[in-house]
């Protein structure tokens, strides 16, 4: 999970650097995080049923080579045009990470603690902002980021041999089927008017049908991932641009907000039992409104951005982990490769959709602006979770939504 967007964050932290060297201006610094995500968002479908097919292993191993790939093409980098092709690359390990992840996750860990398992695997993610905005960053000061950036490269390859050699094995590739008509359905000696009625007793409270909670959790994730995504590119060029920061202190703040997610996340997680958990993301959501706030002000009370990337990582990065925890808790057999990839599709869209907006107005010194944007992304985000909780309420308790 770390290395599988480990690119978005080192372009985060060594922002300042990338457009000092390259000549890339804040808009293209956005862009980058358009064509990676945009790729992953369309490719996440498809990943997500290749993952059913082939098993988590064979996946885990693949994400990890071309993340190396990525990183070895950004550290190779002589302007845009490099720099764009190898987050396209990227996309394609982001795709991967969360179907293959959580079939891991459903395969080897008991149903009880599922919970705390899927928020401590999401926090690799935030292990890799971590990682960027403190190690590499600081490396990129001694050895210059193409070296941070080869480091991080050569730690990928060494993650997918370690994979390969310690994962289970996967069952062989499942062959693709054609789906049976209802007559092939129906058991041999009975006929259509006297099939006997299911003897499975009806529960009080029904649960929601299969899927339902996909598109919600997918529209909610888009509008939170266009946000973060803003955050997490343009959190140290801010730093380093309008508060004065150096840029190791800026690339730090990456690093703050890194480590908040990962406490965030494992705690929510561990805390999103089937009861509480689907009002977990609208009171993130509002939490994450807070914090994009404390961003804006920070213009004028320094100190701010550092409670703002601290309730960025609790609140915003948390969201992400808590949607995955519902997908399991939700998903049909066999469906929770796909189903994953789908709800990650609309929050790889909102990496995608969200930095260009935001550089449109750090291009112009607008940061504030920018940050009231994330705000409002934020808040639309926590109306549609809102809406899917008072929904799925409604759905269990029997009363018609």
């Amino acid at each position: 999970m770390a290395f599988s967007m480990m690119q978005l964050f080192l372009i985060g932290a060594l922002g300042p650097r990338l457009v000092d060297d390259l000549g890339v201006s804040e808009t293209v610094l956005g862009l980058t995080t358009t064509v990676g995500f945009g790729t992953a968002a369309v490719l996440s479908p498809l990943g997500g049923r290749i993952v059913d097919r082939v098993g988590p292993r064979r996946a885990l191993v693949a994400l990890l080579a071309v993340s190396a790939a990525a990183l070895g093409l950004i550290g190779a980098a002589d302007g845009p045009a490099l720099l764009l092709a190898a987050v396209a690359l990227g996309g394609l390990p982001q795709a991967l990470a969360n179907p293959a992840t959580n079939k891991a996750v459903l395969a080897t860990v008991p149903a009880p603690k599922r919970g705390a398992v899927t928020g401590a695997k999401q926090a690799g993610v935030q292990w890799g902002a971590f990682a960027a905005g403190l190690p590499l960053a600081a490396a990129a000061g001694l050895v210059g980021w193409r070296g941070a950036v080869a480091v991080a490269a050569g730690a990928a390859l060494l993650a997918g041999v370690w994979a390969w050699r310690t994962l289970p094995a996967d069952a062989p590739p499942m062959p693709v089927r054609k789906p049976r008509s209802r007559a092939q359905q129906m058991p041999m000696g009975k006929s259509r008017s006297r099939a006997q009625p299911s003897a499975m007793p009806t529960s009080r409270t029904p649960a929601p049908p299969p899927g339902r909670h996909v598109p919600w959790l997918a529209a909610f994730s888009l509008f939170l991932g266009a946000g973060i995504a803003s955050v997490n590119t343009y959190l140290a060029l801010f730093g380093a641009r309008q508060l004065g920061l150096g840029p190791t202190v800026a690339g730090a703040l990456v690093a703050v907000l890194g480590v908040a997610g990962i406490a965030g996340r494992v705690c929510w997680s561990r805390a999103a039992t089937p009861g509480r958990a689907p009002w977990f993301p609208a009171l993130l959501a509002g939490g994450a409104v807070v914090a994009a706030l404390l961003l804006a002000l920070a213009v004028r009370a320094e100190l701010l951005v550092w409670v703002a990337a601290v309730a960025v990582g609790v609140f915003a990065v948390s969201g992400n982990a808590v949607s995955m925890v519902l997908v399991m808790q939700r998903s049909a057999s066999g469906r929770a490769g796909q189903d994953s990839a789908l709800v990650a599709a609309g929050f790889f869209a909102g990496f995608a959709v969200g930095p260009p907006l935001y550089g449109l107005l750090a291009e112009r010194g607008r940061y504030g602006q920018g940050w009231l944007l994330v705000a409002a992304e934020f808040a639309v985000a926590g109306a549609v979770a809102l809406a899917w909780a008072l929904r799925d309420r409604r759905t269990r308790t029997g009363v018609p939504a």
